[in-house]
């Protein structure tokens, strides 16, 4: 697995309901902009807020919609691993390509080497599919070491991938690829593709970002992979004002999804919705304006 596996975002309707057609567009158009995979529900999902009846149904449509024609990661991490090897069964039974899981994420700090163990041996048995592990900072995540991390894909049969979201990432995914051997089959970065070229230069195999710009972090990656660094480099700065402005203005993922005309709504459940001021509303337009020759869906 390899290149841009990003991540459908969930839509809520105004009553805060699931917006199931637009997720159905969201699906569509991540396969359109050229994704190499697709990964759901994890952190840029909003999956905490999702029922597990909701995981599962939007997790079948996920894989019903994308009809084998890209691979499908399912996000099975729960708050412990019987919960977790249940979301794991059912990626398998829907006929999942993977699964992708934080360590249990409630009590996040302070947990057991051989609880996190054990905790992927059960996801893996229930599975039987290739497994990412994701290690993602707390409070939400557990930052598991260099040497935990390459045991793991040596010790636990299909534990193979890495999402490395710890800092400094790209000094992490070359410890790992280099501590993992040929038991790790490939180290994938995070944060929106805010570091993707110095974790290209390290080995990485792919980014995980949220799927609003889906087609520009495709062009980026597509010209990292024909050695054409000036060409990334140039998409990289363009790039740059967005990953500013999303880290500090709540609603980015959705509002570009609402902007490009993928969704109607861009709340979320557990932040009161506030459309963007006149000035962040100007500034936004202006920086996808600026990506727009790198956007292949319109």
């Amino acid at each position: 697995m390899r290149g841009i596996f990003t991540i459908p975002s969930t839509p809520f309707n105004e009553d805060l309901s699931i917006d199931i057609p637009g997720f159905r567009r969201i699906v569509e158009f991540c396969i359109k902009c050229g994704a190499h995979g697709l990964v759901y529900p994890v952190n840029a999902s909003e999956f905490t807020v999702l029922s597990d009846d909701e995981r599962k149904q939007l997790t079948k449509e996920l894989v019903e919609i994308t009809a084998g024609r890209i691979p499908t990661v399912i996000g099975v991490a729960a708050t412990s691993a019987r919960n977790a090897a249940s979301f794991a069964l059912w990626a398998r039974e829907i006929g999942a390509s993977a699964v992708i899981a934080m360590p249990p994420y409630v009590r996040s700090k302070n947990l057991d080497a051989d609880l996190i163990r054990s905790y992927y041996k059960d996801i893996a048995d229930a599975s039987k599919l290739p497994i990412f592990i994701q290690n993602y900072p707390p409070p939400i995540g557990t930052d598991m070491s260099t040497e935990l991390l390459a045991s793991l894909c040596r010790d636990i049969e299909y534990v193979q991938y890495i999402k490395e979201e710890t800092f400094p990432s790209p000094l992490k995914i070359g410890e790992i690829l280099k501590a993992g051997g040929d038991a790790c089959k490939g180290v994938f970065g995070g944060a929106g593709c805010r570091y993707i070229i110095e974790e290209y230069r390290r080995g990485t195999c792919g980014n995980m970002p949220g799927c609003h710009v889906t087609d520009v972090c495709v062009s980026l990656w597509n010209a990292l992979e024909k050695g054409d660094d000036a060409k990334a480099m140039i998409i990289y700065k363009e790039m740059a004002p967005l990953f500013f402005f999303e880290a500090q203005t709540a609603f980015t993922y959705k509002e570009t999804l609402k902007r490009r005309g993928i969704i109607d709504f861009a709340g979320s459940r557990n932040d009161k919705y506030k459309p963007f001021d006149r000035i962040s509303s100007e500034y936004l337009d202006e920086i996808l304006a600026a990506l727009k020759p790198y956007m292949t869906v319109s």
